[in-house]
């Protein structure tokens, strides 16, 4: 044990050797941030950052590339805005309006923030590429981080559907300006904000009147509803 502790205190050492000299002579590094290992690491083989392994990232040539493990940062529960909102729920309380939402980051994956944010704010990264998935919700992924990491670098923004080396390659020869999908990046976030809004009063509303536990969601139960229906004509 006491071996193994040692081994992994030399290798954090000498990577932190290694990023001090790269900061030392100038490099600058372009940090990529995917949505999970999977395709962070996919994209590292690709553009030549699969070099060198450090916990929750590798690198290589100019480029980092790190990943989240889906939402690092979500909307905080009702609990973290006011005490009167924890267990038992009371009808008194409702409805719950935030007048400016809260963030939060998901203690399980809190390890994994650190790395990101540490990462945003190197002194040798001068440039991000969002390599989250392509839509609203991979959008959502990589602006939560960097918003609450209270990162400014500019970014650029690599869509692509496919993860074949060819399609890599051809998103990195045609990145977008981040600012491009700004308004895709509202879209997700209003969505995010409604599905909390109907999520947390509904949950506690219905669990609060029929003195049982249930969860209500603005998806979840459309979906739930639908199939108890084709259950009953299956019957």
């Amino acid at each position: 044990m006491r071996l193994q502790k040692k081994l992994k205190y030399v290798k954090i050492k000498k990577l932190f050797f290694q990023q001090q000299v790269l900061i030392q002579e100038g490099k600058k590094m372009k940090l990529v941030i995917a949505e999970k290992p999977s395709v962070g690491n996919s994209i590292a083989k690709v553009i030549g950052a699969n070099k060198r392994r450090a916990e929750g990232y590798t690198e290589g040539g100019d480029y980092i590339v790190s990943w989240c493990y889906g939402h690092l940062v979500a909307l905080s529960a009702p609990e973290e805005y006011d005490k009167r909102y924890c267990k038992p729920w009371k009808f008194e309380n409702l409805p719950i309006l935030p007048e400016e939402f809260k963030w939060t980051v998901a203690e399980s994956t809190a390890q994994q923030f650190e790395v990101l944010k540490s990462l945003m704010l190197r002194d040798d990264v001068d440039e991000l590429i969002c390599a989250t998935d392509a839509g609203r919700e991979g959008e959502c992924v990589f602006r939560y981080v960097y918003n609450m990491s209270g990162c400014t670098k500019p970014f650029k923004r690599l869509w692509i559907s496919s993860m074949t080396d060819e399609a890599i390659r051809d998103g990195f020869s045609n990145l977008r300006e981040g600012s491009d999908y700004d308004a895709l990046y509202r879209s997700g976030l209003a969505r995010n904000k409604a599905d909390w809004i109907v999520g947390m009063n509904a949950t506690q509303l219905f669990t609060v009147k029929y003195h049982n536990m249930l969860s209500v969601g603005r998806v979840q139960t459309p979906t739930l509803a639908m199939l108890v229906e084709r259950e009953k004509k299956i019957e």
